[in-house]
């Protein structure tokens, strides 16, 4: 007997608009197979997987603000899977020596720099809402080019040297200023709103 779709979510205990949260979830699922296929060098296929688990960011996205489908469980599963499959390919393509040891140190520490302090801030000051800088989503966008145009020069199709290289400067750029932008404005914030007591 066939069941509507609707039935069948039901029948899971899931309903239509848990599926941009399914589709982030997922997303961080295929870090483990992206992670495998690049250590294998299976460069072809790990780029196709990559750009699939990048456009389903959008479509998770697209649906929970089309849909009203937003959700404080998905307002964090889907900037955590967007940054554990970033930082996770960063961390492998350093390792294969096809990204510079440097640049991926430089994009961790940024991350750990931002989550320590908005932890710090939340601790004690106050509950903060992040809200990207221009830098921080240029950065975003040129470090997913860069994981594209390293993975495709390693394998399906060689590109010019100096396209990666430039790529590279502007990413550290991007990593430098997005950093500093969080820590002064939150350092003004911290300054302004005053330590919580105790």
């Amino acid at each position: 007997m066939d069941c509507p779709p609707r039935e069948v979510f039901a029948k899971l205990s899931l309903e239509y608009r848990d599926l941009p949260n399914i589709i982030s979830l997922l997303r961080l699922l295929a870090v483990i197979p992206v992670l495998y296929l690049l250590l294998e060098r299976e460069f072809g296929w790990a780029l196709l997987l990559f750009v699939a688990a990048g456009l389903s960011d959008g479509l998770d996205g697209f649906l929970a603000k089309h849909y009203g489908w937003q959700s404080y469980l998905g307002g964090i599963l889907d900037p955590v899977a967007d940054k554990v499959l970033l930082v996770a390919c960063f961390l492998v393509l350093g390792a294969l020596s096809l990204i510079p040891a440097w640049l991926v140190a430089g994009i961790v520490f940024r991350d750990l720099l931002i989550v320590g302090g908005a932890l710090l801030y939340n601790y004690r000051v106050e509950a903060l809402e992040i809200a990207p800088t221009w830098a921080s989503k240029l950065n975003t966008v040129l470090q997913i080019l860069l994981i594209v145009l390293v993975v495709t020069n390693a394998g399906p199709l060689p590109l010019p040297g100096w396209t990666i290289q430039a790529l590279i400067w502007l990413c550290l750029a991007t990593v430098v200023v997005s950093g500093s932008q969080y820590v002064w404005i939150w350092s003004r914030k911290a300054a302004q709103k005053g330590l919580k007591e105790g």
